[in-house]
């Protein structure tokens, strides 16, 4: 009898670890669970204050980015460039080709970005990823680098081959932009159609500056082609820019 007392008690005492065990690990989970995700209007108004105080941030720095663009074969280079880029804020931005090797258009379409960039820039507003431009809507929580992120939907609000449709990877903390993924709202010319882009954003110096990017297109005659961009070192300048007065060219 006194067996079966001493094992009715060992039951007991092990239904009660368990469940002390159980509320443990429920209030553990419940201090360390994650806020509930905010409102589009709140992750879309938080993103433009940090955008914002990024703006305020920037100062001036050159760039040494390196171009790679492939044709169907991704493991064969059709061409390499070699761009210094130049930023004075809030937007001043000037090129040089320093290197180009490999098919001549290649070099064509790399200085065809850069002024394209260059103007966006003069006027980045009318691109900006904001509630001007865009309409928002939430698609769910995921990772990226290691950091929690609100993945948001992009819907251009006019059609203009500068505004991407597609996703948006939004940090969770800081709400600045980890990855931009889309396809131009227009296609960019005659030459190219169904174009894809990515651009991945990071830490610089303490700004938060586009990193690398990835563009895919069919161009006509010449099939389906992708670039590879990616920022190979960066320098923080003393440079001004008088109204009008170019960054003298690197020598070669």
């Amino acid at each position: 009898m006194g067996h079966l007392s001493a094992l009715k008690e060992s039951a007991r005492t092990r239904t009660s670890v368990l469940l002390l065990f159980f509320f443990l690990g429920s209030g553990f989970r419940s201090a360390y669970a994650r806020d509930p995700v905010p409102s589009v209007e709140t992750i879309v108004n938080r993103m433009a204050q940090a955008r914002a105080e990024n703006r305020d941030r920037l100062r001036a720095y050159s760039v040494t980015r390196a171009y790679r663009l492939f044709g169907k074969e991704e493991q064969t280079t059709k061409s390499e460039v070699i761009a210094d880029v130049n930023f004075i804020p809030p937007d001043f931005k000037h090129f040089v080709i320093r290197q180009a090797s490999g098919m001549r258009w290649g070099e064509k379409i790399v200085r065809q970005v850069l002024e394209h960039e260059t103007e966006v820039l003069k006027n980045h507003g009318s691109t900006d990823i904001s509630a001007d431009n865009y309409d928002f809507r939430f698609l769910r929580e995921e990772e990226m680098s290691g950091q929690h992120c609100y993945v948001l939907e992009l819907l251009p609000r006019r059609k203009d081959k500068a505004l991407l449709r597609g996703q948006i990877w939004v940090d969770a903390t800081t709400y600045l932009l980890h990855r931009i993924e889309g396809e131009p709202m227009k296609a960019p010319s005659w030459w190219l159609r169904d174009a894809r882009i990515a651009l991945v954003y990071g830490d610089v110096g303490g700004m938060w500056l586009q990193t690398a990017s990835e563009s895919t297109a069919d161009v006509r005659l010449i099939g389906r082609h992708t670039m590879l961009a990616r920022d190979v070192e960066y320098k923080m300048t003393e440079l001004t820019a008088a109204a009008g007065s170019p960054i003298p060219r690197r020598p070669r």
